[in-house]
């Protein structure tokens, strides 16, 4: 087995856009109906927003789903996000055990992974674990993923951490990738994504961008 420790500190452990991978694991209607720490409505925006920063800086991102023909088709909120995409539906509890998730990303050369899966305990705890393993750096979402109960989501995450995965939230994903605000096309892209997914924090954008067109005109 590959030694699962990796530095935790200094510049280059940052994610950016150039080295890390994104995969969204079964955010599914079957799945969805049982998550208990979080508003489901919530979590599905977080995951869009999510999507829609990985797409804006043009990280490698995968759809997997498991048993859609039971558990249902990944939420299409999701899969607009990347309509060329047609997701790889497994068998496999443990996505990191379905050999054409791993390949995907032994193709992309990348060893960051980014996860968000349902649930917390199952889905996205298996695949980290098993990844870190595989001497990949593992860090994992955890307000676009979701548990079968406060408990649940809460020991997943102490499992992934006391394992070496790096929890994260959407919006540092986000921040992560564009680190600097003169990067202005992205910045414009982000904007966006935070005027739709940002709750307050678009809210406050939307009314310094009114604002400020509102001098523009003075």
């Amino acid at each position: 087995m590959i030694s699962t420790i990796f530095a935790k500190t200094g510049l280059e452990t940052l994610l950016t856009p150039d080295n890390c991978v994104l995969m969204l694991i079964d955010h599914q209607p079957f799945q969805a109906a049982a998550v208990k720490n979080i508003d489901v409505a919530t979590m599905i925006n977080n995951t869009v927003s999510l999507a829609k920063t990985a797409k804006a800086f043009g990280v490698p991102t995968l759809l997997t789903s498991v048993l859609s023909d039971r558990g249902g088709l990944i939420f299409k909120q999701i899969t607009d996000v990347f309509p060329e995409q047609t997701p790889i539906d497994r068998t496999f509890i443990n996505t990191w055990e379905d050999q054409n998730c791993v390949s995907w990303v032994q193709k992309t050369g990348r060893k960051k992974i980014v996860i968000a899966a349902l649930w917390t305990e199952v889905c996205l705890a298996f695949p980290v674990i098993h990844a870190l393993g595989d001497g990949y750096e593992v860090y994992f979402v955890t307000d676009a993923s979701g548990g079968t109960s406060v408990e649940a989501h809460e020991m997943g995450i102490a499992r992934m951490i006391q394992a070496g995965a790096v929890p994260l939230t959407s919006g540092v994903f986000m921040a992560e990738l564009q680190r600097d605000w003169a990067r202005a096309d992205s910045a414009a892209k982000i904007a966006e994504i935070i005027l739709d997914h940002g709750g307050a924090t678009g809210t406050s954008l939307a009314w310094e961008l009114q604002l400020l067109a509102g001098s523009h005109h003075a």
